[in-house]
Order: structure tokens, then sequence, then C-alpha cells
């Protein structure tokens, strides 16, 4: 019946991962499990590097912000899928697939700009270690935050502005679970998508020079840091970027397969895995990775765990 009325509906229709019932409610407890998982870890990296007197400088500053935007980013499309899968049904109103689509493309945008900002961070505390608190101030790490946010908000709302200004004419059922901009597209039967490629491409374009700005701090970092004569001295140097280096290798790595693949008529389970790797992957391995590498972190986490009173150093980023 769903299937038979879905052009004339409001909303749309998620396939998600199978028709089989049991496999439905195995797919939505995995999802819900991972997702309390990663609630977990990011909600404790923004506690204690907001109050931990030891993690107040700009890398864990940046870091809490990271967390902040994994959470935030996996809560967009995974809370809906799981409730998909447990109550058997795929509807998803316009509404909800706008929202879906305003939080995901922005929240995306934004996780990738404080990535970059994360490689300045780490290029400027160890090619000018002297003057490292001159260039990552508290006022310009809160600018910094600042365009992170918004360039993400005008990100999401170019993103819905032409994606939801398309003529939706033909059945509406999308082959993934959530509102996947790619596959809206294909529900148009004119040209008139041309603007979310045009989206596309600027945004594209912005990435690059990210990313280009990325390539370029490592490639100082680690010409600086094979220049450090004691072995121990590499490994600490090492150990601040290494997390943030593989963080962004993942992320880019995967997003960019995503974005690249032509899209189908008929997706694969290979491409809903491929969706996972971007959408589910990232948020919740980034407590881990950041976690195991950092003793700063793990002393955090033991304080945490076990009670102990953590009193705030009110010197670096006092209101951050």
């Amino acid at each position: 019946m769903i299937m038979a009325n879905i052009t004339t509906m409001n909303g749309f229709l998620l396939m998600g991962f199978s028709d089989i019932r049991e496999l439905q409610i195995l797919h939505g407890l995995l999802f819900l499990a991972v997702y309390l998982l990663t609630l977990a870890g990011n909600l404790i990296i923004v506690i204690v590097t907001t109050v931990d007197q030891h993690l107040q400088a700009p890398m864990y500053y940046f870091l809490k912000h990271l967390s902040f935007l994994d959470l935030s980013f996996i809560s967009v499309t995974v809370p809906q899928s799981i409730n998909n899968s447990l109550m058997d049904i795929g509807y998803i109103s316009q509404g909800q697939c706008i929202l879906q689509v305003f939080f995901f493309t922005s929240l995306g945008w934004s996780e990738f700009s404080i990535l970059t900002v994360m490689s300045y961070d780490r290029y400027a505390a160890i090619c000018f270690p002297l003057h490292y608190e001159v260039i990552m101030n508290p006022n310009k790490c809160k600018w910094a935050v600042i365009v992170v946010w918004l360039s993400g908000s005008i990100c999401g709302i170019l993103y819905i502005t032409t994606t939801f200004s398309i003529t939706f004419c033909k059945d509406k059922i999308i082959h993934q679970f959530f509102c996947d901009v790619s596959q809206l597209l294909k529900l148009s039967c004119s040209n008139d998508y041309l603007g979310v490629i045009g989206v596309a491409i600027f945004i594209s374009v912005m990435a690059f020079m990210c990313f280009t700005s990325i390539v370029f701090s490592y490639i100082h970092i680690f010409s600086t840091v094979l220049r450090i004569p004691s072995a121990e001295g590499r490994s600490k140097a090492f150990s601040t970027c290494l997390p943030h280096l593989f963080v962004v290798s993942f992320y880019l790595s995967t997003g960019a397969f995503a974005f690249l693949k032509p899209t189908s008529d008929s997706p694969t389970a290979f491409d809903l895995m491929i969706s996972i790797f971007y959408t589910v992957i990232p948020p919740s391995l980034n407590p881990i990775i950041y976690s195991l590498r950092s003793e700063a972190m793990k002393k955090a986490f033991r304080k945490l765990l076990l009670g102990e009173q953590i009193t705030r150093k009110q010197t670096f980023l006092p209101c951050c």
C-alpha cells in the first residue's frame, strides 16, 4: 500500500538494509549499540576536556568541538534508522528529510573544517613552538570555531535550498537508510537539479583547499619532527599528530569514495556499507583513537571513572 501511494505522499520511503524482518531487528539493535557507545565516548571527551585543568590547550579545545560534532553527526541519521528498523517502517516526512539533509551536510562540512583547523594547530605547535601561544591565542581559537560552525550552516542552507527546489516526479523511494542527496537527485525528471551540482562543485573546491592545507601542514610537521635529535622527542611529537592524521585519512578516503562513486538505480549491500563507513564509523572511532594515543586523556578518563575531583584551571581558554 505504501509502495503504491509513495509518489503522491508528502514524504519519502527509506528502503534501509533488508526486507527480512529478522535482519531489520538485528540491524536496529547493532546500530543502537554503536550509537550508545558513540554517544558515551564523545560525551566523556566533551566533559573531561571542559573540566580537567590539564586539558585546556587549543588541541583539546578543538577536540572537544570535534567530539560534539561527532555525537551530533551520528544523531542525524542513526536514531531514525534504528526506529525504522525496529518499528518496521520506512516512511520519513519531507520536513524530517529536509532537516536530515541540512544537518548531515552542515555537520559533515563542519567536521572537515575542524579537522583542517586541528591540522594547523599541530603545525603551529610542532613547527613554531616558541610562538605557539601567540599564533593560537584564545581569541583566534574561538573565532576559528565560530567560522567552522558558520561555514557548516551555510553549506547546509545551500544544499536544502537547491535540493528541495527539485520537482520529484518519480516514486519517492530512497535506497538508503537516510535522506541521501545523491538519491534525492535521482527522483528528478528534469534538469532542475543543476543547482545542487553547482553547490557540490563549490563545496568540492573548498574541500580541496582544506585538503591542500592539511597536506601542507603535515609535510612541514614531518620534516620538522624528523629533524628532532632525540627519539623521545620525535615519539612525543608523533603521538600528538598521528591520531589526527589517521582520522583525517579515514574521513577523507571514505567520503571521497562515496562522493565520486556513481549512484546506482539498484544499490547493493556494498553501497550501503560504504555509507556506514562515512556516517557511522568515524564518530564511533574518534574517541577510541584520541583517548588511546593521549596519556593526558587517559589520565583524565581514570579520574572521571574513579570519581576523583577535577578542578578547572583558569589560565588558557578560561571561558570555552
